[in-house]
């Protein structure tokens, strides 16, 4: 195996995970198990915050997205490693302040953000809210004029980029639910009406092109289209933003078809936008922004395995073989959505090299319940324990109680010591919303 920062083999032929033997933490949490190195994070986070700091003289925040994977414990090693974090529904935002996160470091994101979250947002003070609708706009001015606030807001705006990644996660194509296009003029319209409203205060523009993105071109170009658009805007209304959010989506290592990158290989791809930044700021006479990215995956992706156990082996002689695990696509569903592939190997034998390729099977009532094909392993047996690599994002973010199923609990490994940081479910929590009225008694 490929050692990869958090990962190695141990004397016993283990796999670790930042210090802690697999088949330990499977004996001691049970599975299906999410797992996730402490320090791996932290590394994550401070190439962004540094190259940040070294780079563009600090000029810049670091905003953890959300969507990866929230909780309390993801908002408080951001906190402690002085970046922002950005949000996407009132349920994220409500997390984040349970900690006493630092609202002037969150940023509101949200196509269709709901009139409670808004309300929430500016009870909360939050430092920014990226506009993404005229009437999502207009809500906000009413709300901020009835607290007597002067509400910071982001534009999001569609340059038209098409990265190369899979259409459900492109989000700057001339055909997406966000943002408004540089194209049509719905972006222009939008700058428009922001500068008139009394209770909004317009700092500047937010693009992000999509996710799991390799080419450091695609972000080059971003900044390109939209600081065109800036310039514009700037010759049109007078108004030059003083901070341009240019997302995130940095791809991430799952299988060997992807490349691999490390912290600091991660902090080249930011050093490549500042340098464009810079560039296009000076060719257009703009001043230079406040510099803010959005990394999520990047950060927790490969800090993250899965842990599962064999519970069955079915062979279709001539077409398949099977190797059925206690989780699947109520804990990760990214193979049912997107194809996604990963690389599982057995934690208890990991050191012995693939025999044959194999289907991970859930246990879900679905045919379609798998968590790859064509995945190599050695000959697994029940009871051994398999291991699913960088499954720290869109995991748990995305799990289901579907044939209610319980989502699994996380733990945190730090010098290879393992704590909870979202607890087991029980069946109790099932049924704990479950309404029984008076006529089926």
């Amino acid at each position: 195996m490929n050692e990869r920062e958090t990962l190695k083999i141990n004397q016993e032929g283990h796999l670790e995970i930042g210090g802690a033997d697999c088949v330990e933490l499977a004996k001691s949490f049970g599975t299906p198990l999410y797992v996730f190195d402490e320090a791996q994070i932290r590394r994550m986070m401070r190439s962004y915050r540094d190259t940040l700091q070294r780079e563009y003289k600090g000029n810049g925040l670091v905003l953890y997205a959300s969507k990866a994977f929230s909780c309390k414990a993801m908002y408080a090693i951001a906190n402690q490693e002085g970046i922002g974090a950005d949000v996407v529904s009132g349920g994220e935002l409500y997390t984040a302040m349970q900690v006493n996160f630092p609202a002037e470091r969150i940023y509101f994101h949200g196509n269709n953000k709901l009139p409670s979250e808004i309300e929430l947002a500016l009870d909360y003070r939050v430092g920014c809210i990226v506009v993404d609708s005229l009437t999502e706009a207009e809500r906000i001015e009413g709300e901020a004029e009835k607290r007597g606030i002067v509400q910071r807001v982001m534009l999001r705006i569609n340059p038209g980029v098409e990265a190369h990644t899979h259409a459900f996660v492109q989000t700057a194509t001339p055909d997406s639910k966000f943002g408004f296009s540089v194209f049509d003029g719905s972006a222009e319209e939008m700058v428009s009406a922001l500068l008139k409203m009394r209770h909004l205060r317009l700092v500047g523009y937010h693009s992000h092109i999509g996710s799991q993105i390799f080419e450091k071109a695609s972000f080059v170009l971003a900044v390109e289209k939209v600081l065109d658009f800036a310039a514009s805007m700037r010759l049109k209304y007078g108004f030059a933003p003083s901070e341009l959010n240019m997302g995130g989506g940095f791809g991430i290592w799952y299988t060997d078809e992807d490349r691999r990158i490390s912290a600091d290989g991660y902090g080249e791809y930011l050093s490549a936008l500042i340098q464009a930044v810079r560039t296009q700021c000076r060719e257009k006479e703009l001043p230079l922004p406040r510099l803010l990215i959005e990394p999520g995956r990047s950060i927790v992706g490969e800090a993250g395995v899965t842990l599962y156990t064999v519970g069955a082996v079915k062979e279709i002689k001539g077409l398949r073989k099977y190797v059925a695990i206690d989780g699947g696509m109520f804990d990760n569903p990214r193979y049912c959505l997107y194809g996604s592939k990963y690389t599982a190997l057995l934690a208890n034998r990991a050191a012995e090299k693939p025999t044959e390729l194999v289907s991970l099977a859930g246990k879900c009532c679905e045919s379609g319940d798998l968590i790859g094909v064509n995945m190599e392993l050695p000959e697994a047996h029940i009871g051994d324990i398999v291991a699913v690599l960088s499954t720290g994002a869109y995991n748990y973010s995305m799990a289901s109680n579907y044939n209610r199923n319980l989502i699994p609990p996380a733990v945190l490994v730090r010098e290879g010591k393992a704590e909870y940081i979202i607890r087991p479910q029980r069946y109790e929590d099932l049924v704990r919303f479950d309404a029984l009225p008076d006529s089926l008694k």
